[in-house]
């Protein structure tokens, strides 16, 4: 593999007492889309602050193309930041806004505009928007606007601070794809944070999931899904069903559902989780099978567009079953059902 564009080593950051990010070892790769995800709190914005040069570390090392820059402040990185607030300037226009870091470096009016021309065009701007008041603007265009300011640094690097986070739903998803897109035609390396677990799984090439100032794990996004490292990544990569477990001589012991479970094998697991993707469990119809077979009443059901969510109880404890809308369970509701799965669909994570 080459030599990272981006390499973290043991990176730290203390505010007092306080540490708010934890001797993090991170090696990001040039071209990547790489997003790091965690709740409120987890650290993500110190960490995104300090690969662009607005904070420096407390400890480590943060390397760009080999050399040290933990004292480079941002304006002297080839690296630009977006920021949730756009920090678009309101009293210009949308070319004067793009072309503003060409006007700093001295570029003439003539390539300024055309530069702006051509970046308004990659991100679907109309060029009839150049010399419209960015506070015309609509949300989604101020984002691209916001873009194409940052691509006209022509930026080895760029940092996204949850820039779609004030946006509607709908308008939000045609910009994920929108911005997947540019990461794919520009080849620029993306570092974009987000709390929304949808937006990393959409757009990303891999992604870090952090959780008090720790990198808890790094993966692609089908990895952390499939695999998570432990309970709380598990949950927050979304809806699962999970059930605590203990190895004892008869084998994994659910003590919730009163059996032992069938599992996929991990050397020295003592005790921890077997979570299971709702997709993965299956209604069991007369003479059908699994691995794992347990018994309860179907509650209720939801319909999610193209998939439809059952919850089945199973004594105290509660089963999502997730379907496609044509895979619909033949049924009423208060129907004693049975459901199952095989160990190879379920992952056994620590605590």
């Amino acid at each position: 593999m080459a030599e990272p564009i981006l390499r973290l080593s043991q990176v730290s950051k203390r505010f007092g007492q306080f540490q708010a990010v934890k001797e993090i070892d991170l090696a990001i790769q040039e071209g990547e889309f790489f997003t790091i995800v965690g709740p409120s709190g987890s650290g993500k914005t110190t960490l995104i602050r300090m690969l662009a040069g607005l904070e420096e570390p407390s400890d480590g090392e943060i390397a760009l193309r080999g050399q040290r820059v933990n004292e480079t402040p941002a304006n002297r990185r080839p690296t630009c930041m977006v920021f949730q607030s756009l920090a678009l300037f309101p009293h210009r226009t949308v070319g004067q806004n793009i072309e503003f870091p060409l006007k700093m470096r001295g570029v003439t009016p003539n390539e300024r505009m055309n530069r702006a021309l051509e970046l308004m065009r990659q991100l679907r701007l109309p060029e009839g928007y150049y010399k419209k008041q960015v506070t015309q603007c609509s949300g989604g265009e101020r984002q691209r606007i916001a873009l194409a300011r940052a691509l006209a640094f022509d930026p080895e690097i760029l940092f996204f601070d949850e820039p779609l986070s004030a946006i509607d739903f709908r308008l939000r998803k045609t910009l994920e794809k929108e911005l997947k897109d540019i990461h794919r035609e520009t080849g620029k390396t993306f570092i974009y944070i987000t709390h929304s677990l949808e937006e990393a799984m959409v757009m990303s090439d891999r992604i870090g999931i952090m959780r008090a100032g720790e990198l808890v794990q790094v993966g692609a996004p089908d990895e952390i899904y499939s695999q998570p490292a432990n309970r709380f990544v598990s949950e927050f990569m979304g809806e699962v069903n999970v059930l605590p477990v203990v190895r004892d001589g008869s084998g994994l012991h659910c003590p919730e559902l009163g059996t032992t479970l069938a599992a996929p094998e991990i050397n020295g697991f003592q005790s921890g989780y077997l979570v299971i993707r709702p997709e993965y469990l299956r209604f069991l119809g007369p003479g059908e099978s699994a691995e794992n077979r347990v018994e309860g009443v179907l509650y209720n059901e939801y319909a999610l567009g193209s998939r439809i969510q059952y919850q089945v109880r199973v004594g105290e404890q509660v089963f999502l079953v997730e379907k496609l809308r044509e895979q619909r369970y033949q049924g009423q509701l208060d129907d004693t059902v049975a459901i199952g799965w095989d160990a190879r669909d379920s992952v056994l994570a620590p605590e």
